[in-house]
């Protein structure tokens, strides 16, 4: 394809869903611009790769350089109750023999670094501590962006299509008052690492164990990363972690108190780094395009991560926008229609996997559900794994509703 003066799109954030955007556009020999305000590395929080990431890594051509990497192989996912009780490890491979259920617990400022690096190789132009002041716009459509390096020097490009993979300071989120907060998943977070703490052995190494606390208001987190570290945060409503209480580190060692399981892993290990927190929890916006402009990953929604489902989607919302933009820019048709052609589809998955973490709040249990509907274990997995973009899954939910008829009947009195 002709070189021409501007690309024909221009992403917003470099990131794991503008670097996958970006390079499966590239790919198809269009011209992509995309502008990163900082400089990589960068720190950022997000650590745990669920399987299905594996398919849109390998398009991106990354897969090679994860299993060449350092990260920490990650083949299961363990759940313990309030009372301290394990489950059994949901094991990936079990029900689906393929390379694919194997992954990675990562370092975020490595991780973004090689998807970024893999996207220039790819033929992204890619600019790093650069800003994007404004998304030009000409009537309704988005046309270009404004930007400023850090030398303070302005420029304008124009482009066919502007993806906003500005994470959760989205601009065009802000700009057309499209974010909805969700209610039901009020949360925040506050997280840490330690060096030498308790990791399983062999298989289990690796494993992210969620791990309730016994007054059930929360859960902590517990993913070991590479260099004998384990990143351990606790998720629990917003009021309760930081309205009335004191400072983020008093707040974050008064709740591993609520999880023994968490205390006694931590016995012999150091604390590396001081208490990290983030009280901008779930959220989605009201649409994921408008005409030449697409919003992916955080910057159109982001989802508790009980399930670690973060870069997830910010690869699956980044994989579906390309090749919905790549086909418009084919037929020429940059508009809403066309190039958000994805969202509901998304959007569903995106429930499917939101339905879950509700459920966990509620007090959901993976044991008994199995043990009531042995048949859906294979459908639970491919939950905890990503599959959420089919509607064979949706027949989990409806045994979930029976099941919590069944036991509101059962609590009644006999009349």
């Amino acid at each position: 394809m002709a070189s021409r003066r501007s690309p024909h799109v221009v992403v917003i954030g470099g990131g794991p869903a503008g670097a996958t955007a970006s390079t499966l556009i590239s790919q198809q020999g269009y011209q992509v611009e995309l502008f990163e305000r900082e400089r990589f590395p960068r720190y950022h929080i997000g650590e745990s790769l669920i399987p299905e990431t594996y398919w849109v890594l390998k398009r991106l051509g990354m897969l090679d350089k994860m299993k060449s990497s350092h990260f920490v192989k990650k083949h299961s996912v363990q759940f313990v109750s309030p009372s301290g009780k394990h489950s059994a490890p949901f094991y990936f491979y079990d029900n689906k023999p393929h390379e694919c259920s194997q992954t990675w617990q990562i370092r975020r400022s490595e991780f973004d670094v090689m998807m970024l690096k893999n996207a220039e190789e790819q033929g992204v132009a890619v600019h790093e501590g650069v800003r994007v002041l404004d998304v030009l716009f000409e009537g309704s459509r988005a046309v270009g962006v404004r930007i400023v390096d850090d030398a303070g020097n302005k420029r304008e490009f124009r482009a066919d299509v502007v993806v906003d993979a500005s994470g959760q300071s989205s601009m065009l989120i802000n700009k057309f008052n499209l974010r909805v907060s969700d209610p039901q998943l009020n949360k925040g977070a506050l997280w840490s690492y330690y060096e030498g703490a308790y990791r399983d052995q062999g298989k289990d190494e690796g494993a992210t164990i969620v791990l309730s606390l016994s007054n059930k208001r929360g859960w902590f987190w517990y993913i070991p990363m590479q260099d004998d570290t384990v990143s351990i945060g606790v998720v629990a409503d917003f009021d309760y972690l930081f309205h009335g209480r004191s400072n983020h580190e008093s707040v974050y060692f008064e709740e591993m108190e609520n999880c023994i399981a968490v205390k006694e892993r931590i016995a012999n290990a150091r604390q590396a780094s001081p208490v990290k927190a983030t009280k901008d929890y779930t959220y989605r916006a009201k649409q994921a395009a408008g005409d030449g402009w697409v919003l992916v990953g955080d910057a159109f929604g982001f989802l508790d991560p009980l399930y670690s489902s973060g870069v997830l989607l910010a690869l699956k919302s980044g994989e579906l926008a390309a090749d919905a933009i790549v086909e418009g820019l084919r037929v020429g048709d940059t508009s809403r229609s066309q190039i958000g052609s994805w969202e509901a589809g998304y959007v569903e998955g995106m429930n499917r996997m939101r339905r879950l973490v509700c459920e966990y709040y509620d007090g959901f249990s993976f044991g008994e559900f199995i043990r009531r509907f042995p048949h859906h274990r294979g459908s639970i997995t491919d939950l905890l794994i990503g599959d959420l973009f089919k509607k064979e899954l949706d027949p989990v939910f409806e045994d979930i509703d029976s099941m919590k008829v069944r036991q509101v009947d059962a609590a009644l009195p006999n009349p």
